[in-house]
């Protein structure tokens, strides 16, 4: 999906009016409900009227601002960061197309991590104020905002199991899986795809070191389980990888 250029100026003026509507968009049916009718995906498409370009590197929210919406990413890829103390990055997550975000800063106000684009990248702007005056309409629309949130508790609880239980083989493992999953659920390839982030930042994500992210990918080449070109990731072997 094409994404519109940023124009200069502040956040506000960069936000351009949706060409095509959820009614109409080919992630429609990662980030909504299914089986809607047309008059609940006219109400939809009245409510998510903007979207926001976010060239690479840029931040979309940082830890702190004020929750006034939630996102959904229409094209490209983000990552979400906290910093420690120290000034440490530690990654949280990575967010691909259909996926949403800023849903952790509905219970404080306040946006709790920062949300950086990985790639030029566009996201859909939801008011949530509008949108939960949707859901009390649209239950349907209720019902996959909570499946939502508790996707997102169920994915810190792997996380914190994959930090806590897994080897170094199995963490990559586990998170090149992941990836294939959710490509294949969005209509792309689960064999192959294109690594946005980089092997430091998915150290930071799995709670390893660079060398040792390398050394993995090194290690399931030679095991003939991925074939790893730059950034361009093949799985030879998935059943193989399942069972590090």
């Amino acid at each position: 999906m094409p994404i519109r250029a940023v124009h200069s100026g502040a956040t506000a003026s960069r936000e351009t009016r949706v060409a095509s509507r959820c009614s109409t968009c080919s992630m429609r049916a990662v980030c909504m409900p299914p089986d809607l009718s047309a008059s609940e995906l006219a109400k939809l498409d009245a409510m998510i009227c903007t979207t926001r370009p976010v060239k690479r590197g840029e931040t979309l929210y940082r830890t702190g601002d004020t929750f006034q919406s939630i996102y959904a990413v229409r094209a490209g890829s983000f990552k979400t960061v906290v910093m420690h103390r120290d000034g440490r990055e530690h990654v949280t997550g990575f967010q691909i197309a259909g996926d949403a975000l800023g849903l952790d800063g509905i219970g404080a106000g306040k946006q709790n991590c920062d949300a950086i684009a990985l790639e030029d990248s566009a996201v859909c702007i939801i008011p949530f104020a509008q949108l939960e005056a949707v859901c009390r309409d649209m239950k349907p629309m209720q019902h996959h905002i909570y499946q939502m949130m508790s996707s997102e508790i169920v994915r810190e609880s792997s996380q914190m199991m994959l930090l806590g239980t897994m080897t170094a083989e199995q963490r990559v493992a586990t998170f090149l899986l992941n990836l294939s999953k959710r490509f294949k659920a969005r209509g792309f390839s689960a064999v192959e795809f294109h690594l946005r982030m980089t092997r430091e930042e998915i150290g930071c994500y799995l709670g390893m070191k660079l060398e040792t992210v390398s050394r993995m990918f090194s290690k399931f080449q030679r095991e003939h389980l991925v074939n790893a070109n730059g950034k361009t990731i093949r799985i030879v072997d998935a059943q193989g990888l399942a069972q590090v």
